[in-house]
């Protein structure tokens, strides 16, 4: 019987695992470290770069959710924010891949996913909202612009990385 298909397959498995929690690890890092303006009505979460990385492979779905998850308990609004935060990070993160995967221009995809990412903080506004009583449009309006610009900064910075280290595999 041969066993280097399953040594191929659990190397790959151990791999992909890795590569996750590497991930999961450096959002929330990421995260904690600039705790002070990670999280409120006016917010730069410059971890949000992290969502770039599921337009080169699916797998960073579940690392950017779990790090997102984890980061979260650690927001005043962690009640509201774990469980809220933690499914519309997947489902924006699954509609991104799916509304760029016929794009094939890197730039106008990382474009259309910081749209889409500062689009959905309406979350957040309303966490905000209900939480602490504070107007939603304008809450959505800085907490949209906090993600518009995070997620300009990290768009370049794995822009450029992409070009150094091959982050489809």
């Amino acid at each position: 019987m041969d066993t280097s298909v399953f040594k191929d397959s659990s190397r790959t498995s151990v791999s992909e695992l890795t590569k996750t929690a590497l991930v999961a690890a450096l959002y929330v890092a990421v995260t904690v470290l600039l705790s002070v303006i990670s999280f409120g009505a006016v917010q730069l979460r410059l971890s949000e770069m992290f969502n770039y990385l599921v337009l080169y492979h699916k797998r960073y779905v579940v690392a950017v959710t779990l790090g997102v998850v984890l980061a979260n308990f650690l927001s005043p609004t962690w009640i509201l924010d774990v469980p809220i935060g933690g499914i519309a990070t997947f489902l924006v993160l699954l509609l991104c891949r799916r509304v760029t995967k016929n794009i094939t221009n890197d730039i106008m995809k990382m474009v259309v996913t910081a749209l889409i990412f500062a689009f959905s903080m309406f979350t957040v506004a309303g966490q905000l909202t209900i939480l602490y009583d504070l107007p939603f449009w304008a809450t959505w309006f800085t907490v949209g612009i906090g993600e518009l610009l995070s997620m300009t900064v990290g768009g370049l910075t794995i822009f450029l990385l992409n070009k150094k280290i091959d982050l489809s595999k």
